[in-house]
């Protein structure tokens, strides 16, 4: 295993001023050294991370991260910015810049040490001796842990210094062990961010700092990408209560029956982590903190049980939201890849390409009809995993993997019997709650070793084969023909009304569930094409495309109504509103949400009605402006797309200019007499 960071990968007079040019100037470094193979690729990669969330970090860190198929292997660059450079953290610009990039299979000796980083970024005397050192190669060395920060053997204020992953979970004596005092308030806590590299450990670290502050006993799990270790079932049963800060599914949740939890963001435990142990020391109190500890949880085998009524602070709708997400998140790679390949058969052969033999039968290498051909079938045997994947992983959220077989399973009946996109949902969640009811019986100690492997998969795959074949297929799959056949007849103001509520949704939440419930009732559309549900995708992706845009345009022709961060994402903006990546505008929604979300849906409106009456078909379920040639009148699509635009630029330039003209102080990054948004 090559080193992860070396001499050439440190900079430590990173000349950059903005969050892209350093890590543009970084990245240089990466590619230079063979470890990123397209330059211009993986900057988008990255540019696309940091619009989902910030990657500024207090104490003047930056350490924008991302998994890139462009990346031969982990690797880590660091630049030091004399100046600062401004990212997003709440106390201002980072003069420590560390640009992670890891491969999509990224392993885990290396991921390991990402982790370990992570941590010791938290670490005072690691960082100021990074910012003492003048070689390269020896702040390389000091990265990868191979010298130690100058305070060896403590931590300011005293504390010891954990450094070490391990040293952090691993507890210094028994819950209620210690006889020098009163047994302190417990607090077990789990951080598990999407990417599993960065927010994952620096969220851990921040609540074990605030626990040590608090006084209070706080064990934390970190489910990253690097795997994750339980904490001691005796633990967890002990803790007066739980923190759980994730922004993907916790597994095992089942553990934590009973308890009282927090459960929030990732990046709320970063920003926040002593109110959320005043909000869980709250929450124990006024459940009863001082009733006796439960047991502890035995070991399962089956993974989390989100359907358990425990889900404290969670209503129905919210778990019902998370579970239809997780199907979703795992349908859309599918949908991609499928939805592109069949529409470059198109393009490249014609729609009667569909009419083609089998390419197992016949394939002439010189022939771009062969080849069209071959993509077509392959993009078709893609979709046909679509709807069956849908119901296994939401079935997979309502029961951890028990429920992935009669999830599956369902799936395929929904699209044996034609009961399509709404089908699967419906067999995932019937196979998530067979599963769940299954898991609630108590069984002989002698079935419990195959009840994951044999009992579970047969009985719940049978029970949901007769639901689905029996009961409920026939009427959904009516239901699902009544739809199609409406979406196909949609003409005149009723298509120009679809379009203007599927715009207001892709704009509210820029990528949030409401925009994915859009989203995937246009892709769902796909598995069964017809005129109607190809308007329905052409509309969806262009109104998606028009927040980023919108707002890129404002920071072109009105620069001054925004500060000097919000005219640098602006320029991201402009590419990733061309691919359709509605989480580009996320940073303005976030300074300024009264203001720039509405624009965003006005404008999003606008082009989804002007979409449908316009006509335009699509085929792909993604790529944005650079599949225009695969849409149907394009030219009028591009029209639709311009005037979203523009109506969004105009809504948040006109109010912003009428806003009322407080004097604040200049924030970092923001020019003195700027304003700043509110």
């Amino acid at each position: 295993m090559s080193q992860l960071i070396t001499a050439d990968l440190v900079d430590l007079d990173l000349s950059a001023d903005t969050k892209e040019a350093a890590a543009r100037s970084l990245a240089e470094r990466m590619a230079a050294a063979g470890r990123v193979t397209d330059l211009e690729a993986f900057l988008a990669d990255v540019a696309a991370r940091e619009a989902q969330m910030p990657t500024g970090l207090d104490g003047g860190i930056g350490i924008p991260h991302c998994r890139s198929a462009h990346v031969t292997e982990p690797t880590l660059a660091f630049g030091r910015s004399p100046a600062g450079i401004d990212f997003g953290a709440a106390d201002g610009p980072a003069d420590l810049v560390f640009l992670i990039a890891a491969p999509a299979g990224a392993d885990d000796d290396h991921l390991t040490i990402l982790s370990a980083l992570a941590r010791r970024l938290a670490d005072g005397a690691f960082t100021e001796a990074l910012r003492a050192e003048r070689a390269p190669d020896r702040a390389a060395a000091l990265v990868r842990g191979e010298t130690p920060p100058p305070a060896a053997e403590t931590m300011p204020g005293g504390r010891p210094d954990t450094t070490d992953p391990e040293a952090r979970q691993a507890p210094a004596a028994a819950p209620g062990s210690d006889d020098s005092g009163p047994v302190p308030f417990r607090i077990v806590a789990v951080t598990s961010c999407p990417t599993g590299i960065a927010h994952t450990y620096m969220a851990a670290e921040a609540l074990q700092r605030a626990g040590e502050e608090e006084g209070v006993d706080l064990r934390v799990e970190t489910q990253g990408s690097a795997g994750f270790r339980r904490i001691d079932p005796a633990v967890v049963a002990a803790a007066d209560a739980v923190i759980l800060a994730h922004d993907v599914e916790v597994r095992e949740k089942a553990r934590f029956a009973g308890k009282p939890v927090v459960d929030v963001g990732v990046k709320a435990a970063v920003n926040r982590p002593a109110a959320l142990i005043a909000e869980a020391r709250e929450k124990a109190a006024q459940a009863g903190a001082g009733a006796p500890a439960a047991a502890p949880a035995s070991p399962r085998t089956t993974g989390p049980a989100p359907m358990d009524e425990d889900a404290e602070g969670e209503g129905f709708g919210t778990r019902l939201r998370t579970w239809l997400m997780t199907g979703v998140s795992y349908m859309v790679p599918f949908v991609a890849a499928g939805g592109l390949l069949i529409a470059l058969a198109f393009a490249l052969g014609g729609y009667q390409i569909g009419d083609a033999p089998s390419v197992a039968e016949h394939f002439a290498w010189g022939e771009a009809a062969s080849w069209a051909a071959l993509m077509f079938q392959t993009g078709q045997a893609a979709f046909g995993f679509l709807v069956p994947v849908l119901a296994g992983f939401i079935a997979y959220g309502m029961a951890d993997r028990p429920g992935l077989v009669p999830g599956f399973v369902g799936g395929a009946i929904a699209v044996a019997i034609d009961a399509g996109f709404l089908g699967g949902l419906a067999a995932g969640l019937l196979a998530g709650a067979v599963v769940a009811s299954i898991q609630r019986l108590s069984v002989p100690a002698a079935l419990r070793g195959i009840m994951p492997v044999v009992v579970i998969p047969l009985v719940s795959s049978a029970v949901v084969g007769f639901l689905m074949f029996v009961v409920v297929g026939g009427p959904i799959a009516s239901f699902q023909k009544a739809m199609t056949d409406w979406l196909g007849g949609l003409s005149g103001a009723n298509a120009v009304l679809l379009g203007v509520l599927l715009g207001l949704m892709m704009c509210f939440d820029l990528g949030g569930p409401v925009n994915k419930v859009a989203y995937a009732f246009a892709v769902g559309g796909l598995a069964t094409p017809t005129d109607g549900s190809l308007k329905v995708m052409a509309a969806v992706m262009a109104a998606g495309m028009v927040p980023p845009l919108g707002m890129a345009l404002a920071t072109t022709v009105r620069a001054r109504l925004f500060g000097k961060a919000e005219r640098e994402n602006g320029k991201a903006a402009w590419v990733l509103g061309a691919s359709f990546i509605s989480e580009g505008a996320i940073p303005f929604a976030a300074a300024d949400p009264l203001r720039v979300i509405p624009s965003a849906m006005a404008g999003g409106a606008v082009t989804g009605a002007l979409s449908m009456a316009f006509g335009a078909t699509l085929r792909a379920p993604h790529g944005g402006l650079f599949v225009v040639p695969l849409i149907g009148d394009a030219l009028l699509y591009v029209v639709a797309i311009a005037a979203g635009t523009v109506v969004t630029a105009a809504l948040v330039v006109l109010l912003k200019s009428h806003r009322g003209r407080t004097a604040a102080p200049a924030t970092a990054g923001t020019p003195a007499g700027e304003p700043v948004s509110a």
